[in-house]
């Protein structure tokens, strides 16, 4: 009836931020059964009216109204007390709202399973009495330092552009920290794989035993990348977000849940997220396979070249030929950039990707790379001017090695498009990838 107001009921369940981009939340909590759950997008006295008077069971905080939260709770856990934020809220039956901070809880999950499976000890033998780099000062930073503290026995020492304890000279006053930790938003989607230090930082931690970075979308953040390519083990921020949705939930819920959801969950999403990269020589039939592998695995499908011609008005070979391959290869490494950024894409590569090292972080940040193998005899020079001006055997001795050492999955083609397509499905599940 007009002059009604709108009475269709709030979702129970949510997320409360600003500004709050893609978030892979809802996906996990209705894993998890704590659906539907919606995002809300508040600024400040927005998201305290929406806290104190508004229509939910349980909602999940983030950046910038953690310490709202604690503030509007009647009843806080012991880490809300001491830490003075709080990321979950539970409305209780009586009406008071009870606030906890699973990003603690959910940092000490993904802490002990690290320390376990990639440094072979528990947190208090690998870090005990040890120094931690934590770079960030928020409330993010503040549940690592508690969990480092209390849990780890560890010393963290927080690093923040403002404060005593600052990026310059890091490497030098901080060489025996054994662990680093990013809690801060630089490196984040859609600003990757950007890092808040350096490599040569990195590699100057001359005791660094591992990295972990908070940041869960790109799945490999630019900390993640530097560290994978100096051997330091590395994880980014994806089990943290499970693991503390799944302490969210059994408060929202009232209920304990079985915590092997926690690993069964953040493997479905990595799943579900991961791009899979199609490389190899030019006329291998990456955008024929890719075509049939995005209908397999109903994604939707990216082919470079035909991206490139559509931002730019003209095909890859028209730029090739009038302006030169350099710089078609500085406008094929930006739309890289774009959409390896993104998830769950099925991305068909032009061939000469590889002769750019900087596009490898650029896929695999996201991706699962598959390079198809086609013989060379096999190989179509047509609309294709570097095979015809050098030579298909030429072009391949340049790029076969950085093919095999830039896949994650070697694939001989099968001779159709439908083939290659099914063998790369194949592999995926059989690997769990």
């Amino acid at each position: 009836m007009a002059g009604e107001k709108d009475t269709a009921p709030m979702a129970p369940f949510g997320l409360v931020g600003h500004p709050l981009g893609h978030s892979w939340s809802p996906a996990v909590h209705a894993k998890l059964g704590s659906a539907p759950y919606e995002l809300h997008d508040l600024e400040h006295e927005e998201a305290k009216r929406y806290l104190c008077e508004g229509v939910w069971r349980g909602v999940n905080v983030t950046i910038p109204h953690k310490r709202l939260a604690a503030q509007v709770a009647d009843v806080r856990s012991p880490a809300v007390e001491r830490l003075e934020v709080a990321n979950t809220l539970v409305k209780r039956d009586d009406g008071s709202i009870f606030a906890e901070n699973t990003d603690v809880l959910g940092f000490a999950w993904m802490l002990e399973r690290f320390c376990e499976s990639r440094l072979g000890e528990s947190p208090c033998d690998a870090l005990g009495g040890r120094k931690v780099l934590v770079l960030g000062s928020g409330g993010a930073s503040r549940s690592v330092i508690d969990v480092l503290e209390n849990v780890a026995g560890a010393r963290p020492v927080t690093i923040s552009r403002s404060g005593a304890e600052n990026y310059e000279n890091l490497a030098s006053r901080h060489s025996d920290a054994v662990l680093l930790v990013n809690a801060t938003p630089v490196g984040m989607f859609p600003h990757c794989p950007d890092a808040p230090v350096s490599e040569g930082v990195l590699g100057s931690l001359s005791q660094l035993r591992g990295v972990l970075d908070l940041i869960y979308n790109p799945s490999r953040t630019g900390l993640c990348l530097a560290a994978e390519r100096l051997g330091v083990p590395s994880e980014s921020g994806l089990p943290m977000l499970v693991a503390q949705a799944f302490y969210a939930s059994e408060l929202f819920q009232g209920t304990s849940l079985d915590n092997t959801l926690i690993g069964q969950i953040e493997r479905d999403i990595r799943l579900q997220t991961q791009n899979i990269v199609l490389i190899g020589m030019p006329g291998a039939g990456k955008s024929s396979c890719g075509r049939a592998l995005s209908r397999l695995m109903g994604r939707p499908f990216v082919d470079i070249d035909s991206a490139i011609e559509t931002a730019e008005g003209r095909s890859a070979a028209q730029i090739i030929l009038e302006d030169g391959e350099g710089a078609f290869r500085e406008i094929e490494t930006r739309v890289t950039g774009t959409y390896g950024s993104r998830s769950g894409l099925v991305i068909a590569c032009g061939g000469g990707v590889v002769t750019r090292a900087e596009n490898y972080d650029l896929l695999h940040q996201n991706g699962f790379i598959v390079f198809l193998d086609r013989s060379i005899s096999e190989l179509s020079t047509n609309g294709r001017p570097i095979s015809q001006s050098r030579g298909v055997e030429e072009v391949a001795q340049e790029r076969m090695g950085l093919y095999r050492s830039w896949a994650d999955l070697k694939l001989a083609c099968t001779g159709s498009a439908l083939g290659d397509a099914r063998e790369i499905l194949g592999a995926l599940s059989n690997s769990g990838s």
